[in-house]
C-alpha cells in the first residue's frame, strides 16, 4: 500500500512537471540568472538612490565614452575581419594557407596585455621614441610631436587588434559556404573584383559579419582593463568607481542595468537582423569556391595587408612582454606568481567542471522530459556571456555577502562556531561568476554535441532498461567526450583571461594571473607582470589551435 501511495505521489509530481531532471534544470537555470535579477533588484531598491546624481555628473560621459567605443571598434574591427576573411578564402597569394590561421592567433592576446605592451613600446622612454631621438638628434619631447599613447583612440586600436579574429572567423565560415557559381556568374556580367565583393560576398556574408561585430561590441563593454589603462571613464569604470571609491552599491548596481539594456538591445538588433537576412543555396550540391592566384606586386599586398593586423594584434604585443619575461629572472622564481598560478589552475579548473556538468545536465534534462519551463529558461541562460564580468560582480557580491552574515550568526548560535565568511571570504563567488559568464560556451558545445546523436540510441538504452542517468553515462558521454572536453579547455581558457570579476570578487590578498599582470602593470612594472602575462598569452593559444584546427573542418 505505502509503495503504491509513493508511485501515485510519483505520477502526480510527473504531471506538473517536478521530477528529478526538470527540478534540477530549473535550479541550474536559476542559479545562472540569479546575479542578473540581482543587479536589477538592487538598481531598483538602492539604499541610497544616486540615479539623479549619475544623470547630471558622470553617466552622460561614460555613456558617450562607451558608445564611441563601441561604435569605432565595432567598424574597425568587422573591417579588419571581413577584408582579412575575403581575401584569405577567395585568393591564393604567398603565405595565403599559413594567415588563414595566424589571422586567429590575436585570440590569444588578452586586450589589457595588448595594451600594456603598446605603451611600453610607444611611449617616451620605449625603443620607438628613443630611436627616433637617436635617429635624428632630438634631445627631447618639445622638440617633435608624437600622438598621445593613452588616448580613447589607442584604446580603439587595441581593443580592435584583440577581437577582430571573431568577425574574421564567422565572416571566413560564410565566404566558404557560399557557391562558386554565383561569383562565376558576377564575373561573366563583368563585376571586378570590388563588385563581387560588394554586391554578392558582402550581402550573402551579412548575418554572419553582424553576428560576429555583436560579439565585438559586447566584448567592448565587458573590457576594463584597456579603458582603466588608457583612462578612458566608460560604464564598466564607473561600476568600481562608484562601487569601490563611493561606496554606493546600490549606484554601481543602476550603472550595471544600464549596460545590461545596452547588452539586451545589441543582441535583440543581431537577432533581428538575422531573422531578416535568410539566404538559400538553390541545388543540392554547393560547387565550392575557386580561390584567384594572385601573382607579383597584387600578392605581396594581399600578403602585407594580411600580415598587420596579424603583427600588429599578436606580434608585437608577443615580443614586448618576452623580452621583458626574457630579463625578469626574479620574476619567474618569485613565489607571487606561483601563487597565482596555483589559484589560477583551482578556480579556472573548478569553474570549467561545474560549469560544463551543470550544462550537461540542463541540456539533457530539456532534451528528456520536454517541459515548458526548462525549454523556456534553457535559451535565456545565455545571457550570462553577454553580460559584463563588472555586471556580474554586483550581482553576486551584495547578495553573497548578506547569505555570508546570515550563516555566520546562524551557525554562532546554534553550534557556537564562528564560520566567518564561507563564500566571499573565499573563492566561491569568482567560480560562481566564472560559471554563470561562461555558461553559454559549455551550453551551446553539449548541445550540439547531443543534437548530433540518433534518437534511436537512447531510446533502445531505454528500452532494454536503462534509467535517465543510466542512459546519459552508457549512451551520451562516450559519444560527446570530445566536445565535452573541448567545452571544459575553452571554459578554462576564459577564465584565465577575465580580469574585472576577478578584481571585484577575490578575497583579500589572492591573485590570479590575469589580477597580477593588472596589478603589476598598473604600476608601470612591466617586467614584474611579464611572466604572469607570458603564461596567461600561452593558455589562451591552446583555445586558438583548437578553434584553428575546428575551422579547417568546416
Amino acid at each position: 500500500m505505502a509503495e503504491q501511495n509513493t508511485q501515485v505521489k510519483a505520477a502526480g509530481l510527473r504531471r506538473i512537471g517536478l521530477d528529478f531532471w526538470s527540478v534540477g534544470a530549473v535550479l541550474i537555470a536559476a542559479l545562472v540568472l540569479m546575479p542578473l535579477a540581482s543587479v536589477l533588484w538592487l538598481a531598483f531598491n538602492p539604499s541610497e538612490n544616486i540615479w539623479p546624481h549619475l544623470i547630471r555628473t558622470t553617466l552622460p560621459r561614460y555613456l558617450m565614452n562607451t558608445g564611441v567605443l563601441m561604435v569605432a571598434v565595432a567598424v574597425l574591427s568587422a573591417a579588419i575581419g571581413t577584408g582579412a576573411a575575403w581575401l584569405t578564402t577567395m585568393y591564393r597569394f604567398p603565405l595565403s594557407r599559413l594567415l588563414e590561421w595566424l589571422l586567429l592567433l590575436p585570440l590569444a592576446i588578452p586586450a589589457y596585455v595588448g595594451a600594456y605592451a603598446l605603451v611600453d613600446f610607444l611611449e617616451y622612454a620605449g625603443p620607438v621614441q628613443t630611436g627616433m631621438r637617436e635617429l635624428f638628434g632630438w634631445q627631447n619631447a618639445r622638440d617633435y610631436w608624437f600622438p598621445e599613447i593613452r588616448s580613447r583612440g589607442a584604446a580603439v586600436l587595441v581593443l580592435s587588434a584583440a577581437l577582430y579574429p571573431y568577425v574574421y572567423l564567422l565572416s571566413r565560415a560564410a565566404f566558404r559556404e557560399q557557391s562558386g557559381g554565383v561569383y562565376e556568374v558576377a564575373r561573366a556580367l563583368g563585376a571586378g573584383p570590388f563588385g563581387r565583393f560588394w554586391r554578392v560576398g558582402l550581402p550573402l556574408a551579412r548575418p554572419a559579419i553582424a553576428a560576429g561585430t555583436a560579439i565585438v561590441m559586447m566584448e567592448t563593454v565587458n573590457d576594463f582593463g584597456v579603458v582603466e589603462f588608457f583612462a578612458v571613464q566608460t560604464l564598466t569604470t564607473g561600476i568600481f568607481t562608484v562601487w569601490l571609491e563611493s561606496g554606493n552599491a546600490g549606484g554601481a548596481a543602476q550603472i550595471a542595468t544600464v549596460i545590461l539594456v545596452l547588452i539586451l538591445a545589441l543582441m535583440a538588433l543581431e537577432k533581428a537582423g538575422r531573422r531578416k537576412l535568410r539566404f538559400h543555396s538553390m541545388g543540392r550540391q554547393i560547387r565550392p569556391v575557386v580561390p584567384i592566384r594572385l601573382s607579383g606586386a597584387q600578392g605581396w599586398l594581399a600578403t602585407g595587408v594580411c600580415l598587420l593586423p596579424f603583427g600588429f594584434g599578436f606580434v608585437l604585443p608577443t615580443a614586448v612582454i618576452t623580452g621583458h619575461a626574457l630579463h625578469s629572472g626574479g620574476g619567474w622564481v618569485d613565489p607571487g606568481l606561483l601563487r597565482a598560478l596555483v589559484n589560477t589552475l583551482i578556480v579556472g579548473g573548478l569553474a570549467a567542471i561545474a560549469t560544463v556538468m551543470a550544462a550537461l545536465f540542463l541540456v539533457y534534462a530539456v532534451r528528456l522530459t520536454g517541459r515548458d519551463l526548462p525549454k523556456l529558461l534553457l535559451p535565456l541562460t545565455t545571457i550570462g556571456y553577454a553580460a559584463p564580468g563588472a555586471v556580474l560582480g554586483v550581482g553576486l557580491l551584495i547578495p553573497m555577502a548578506a547569505a555570508d552574515h546570515v550563516i555566520a550568526d546562524a551557525a554562532e548560535q546554534l553550534w557556537g562556531v564562528n564560520l566567518g565568511l564561507v563564500m566571499t571570504g573565499s573563492a566561491f563567488a569568482i567560480i560562481y561568476s566564472y560559471g554563470v559568464r561562461f555558461f553559454a560556451i559549455a551550453q551551446g558545445a553539449t548541445d550540439s554535441a547531443m543534437g548530433r546523436i540518433a534518437p534511436s540510441l537512447p531510446m533502445a538504452a531505454r528500452s532494454l532498461g536503462r534509467t535517465a542517468g543510466g542512459t546519459l553515462r552508457a549512451v551520451y558521454l562516450p559519444l560527446i567526450r570530445g566536445s565535452v572536453g573541448t567545452a571544459l579547455l575553452l571554459v578554462f581558457v576564459d577564465c584565465v583571461k577575465e580580469l574585472p570579476a576577478t578584481l571585484l570578487l577575490r578575497p583579500f590578498n589572492f591573485n590570479t594571473l590575469a589580477t597580477r599582470v593588472y596589478e603589476k602593470a598598473s604600476l608601470e612594472n612591466i617586467g614584474d607582470a611579464a611572466p604572469a602575462a607570458l603564461l596567461v598569452i600561452a593558455v589562451g593559444l591552446v583555445a586558438v589551435l583548437l578553434l584553428a584546427r575546428a575551422s579547417r573542418r568546416t
